[in-house]
């Protein structure tokens, strides 16, 4: 077996993952095993039928060796809940927190819960779900309160940070909505928000790195992936819009430690290549980041010995000048067809 290569942390101090929904046509001990031998710090596992199925028996003999194969790896968690026909195998994501029969969706999210704490996971992220035709506006928010109020308990009592994240298309699909939901629920201290980057751009009204901002002090969990404004498809790196160092200087700045989880849910057919090269493209944007943040102290440092020197420090400030967003030093050729 290959040795593990580890890092103890990525350029600009994020630390990156990658989705087991993304290795869907692996064993689960060998998709984390690929992914910490390429150098990934942690994983976003989805709850599945061959990754970790939390309704087969010997549920808790399963999960302790998840851990201790975590462990081992020195691989961080996430626990996504988004499998796509887990609880319905005619209906894809069916039934969610806003059909009549949510149930069952409720109990699997407590199930999720339990399983993130024994996991020792850093969150465990769910979402609303589509509002079936049939359910009344009013009606479908009303199950989506109560029903993340009833998660809420569960995963306060495992003492595992939530993390609900706007989906397009879904009930509360951006940040606007996923505030009005916090309020909903009297603002519980375990309920935080997972951000998909590639989301951000596909319909927030900001900047994607103002999204980021914006949710700052809220943010449990970070999937990344790009995209194109308007179209929901999660896209390799380089294929969308989004200009990623401005993105990852954001998540530093706010102080962000979690994971930063790349999200290609229908790339397992190629996925240790794509997850090969998303690390190395993650990577890349970190440094130029760090690099950008070195040449502005540098820049600084200079002017500052400079006004010591001359009365008249304006003119070595300008011919000195120092990388700004979107300079060139800054992107070092990462962006994407688009801006954030």
């Amino acid at each position: 077996m290959t040795t593990p290569r580890r890092t103890t942390v990525d350029p600009g101090g994020l630390r990156f993952g990658y989705g087991t929904n993304g290795f869907a046509n692996h064993r689960l001990g060998d998709a984390l095993a690929v992914l910490a031998d390429l150098g990934y710090q942690g994983v976003a596992l989805t709850l599945d039928h061959d990754h970790l199925d939390p309704f087969t028996p010997g549920l808790a003999r399963r999960v302790a060796a998840v851990r201790r194969r975590l462990d081992a790896l020195g691989l961080a968690v996430v626990v996504e809940t988004g499998a796509r026909y887990l609880l319905d195998p005619w209906h894809k994501h069916a039934p969610t927190l806003l059909h009549d029969d949510s149930a069952r969706r409720i109990d699997f999210l407590r199930r999720a819960a339990r399983i993130g704490a024994d996991l020792g996971a850093e969150a465990v992220s769910f979402w609303a779900g589509v509002r079936p035709p049939e359910v009344p506006a009013a009606l479908a928010w009303q199950r989506l309160v109560a029903g993340c109020a009833a998660v809420c308990v569960e995963a306060e009592a495992a003492g595992v940070p939530l993390g609900f994240e706007p989906e397009p298309g879904m009930l509360v699909e951006d940040i606007a909505g996923w505030f009005r939901l916090r309020e909903a629920l009297g603002a519980p201290p375990g309920f935080g928000i997972t951000l998909d980057i590639g989301h951000c751009r596909c319909l927030e009204p900001r900047p994607v790195p103002d999204c980021v901002t914006a949710v700052a002090e809220h943010l449990v969990n970070v999937q990344i992936d790009d995209m194109r404004r308007g179209v929901h498809e999660h896209l390799e790196f380089g294929a969308g819009e989004i200009d990623f160092p401005p993105v990852l200087r954001a998540l530093a700045a706010a102080g962000y430690r979690g994971l930063v989880a790349v999200e290609l849910p229908r790339h397992s057919h190629a996925a240790p290549a794509v997850a090969a090269r998303s690390l190395d493209f993650l990577r890349a944007a970190a440094r130029a980041v760090s690099t950008t943040a070195a040449t502005g102290a540098a820049a600084t440092g200079a002017a500052g010995a400079d006004q010591h020197r001359t009365t008249d420090s304006a003119p070595l400030l300008r011919s000195r000048g120092g990388s700004t967003p979107g300079s060139p030093v800054l992107r070092g050729g990462l962006q994407s067809k688009g801006g954030g």
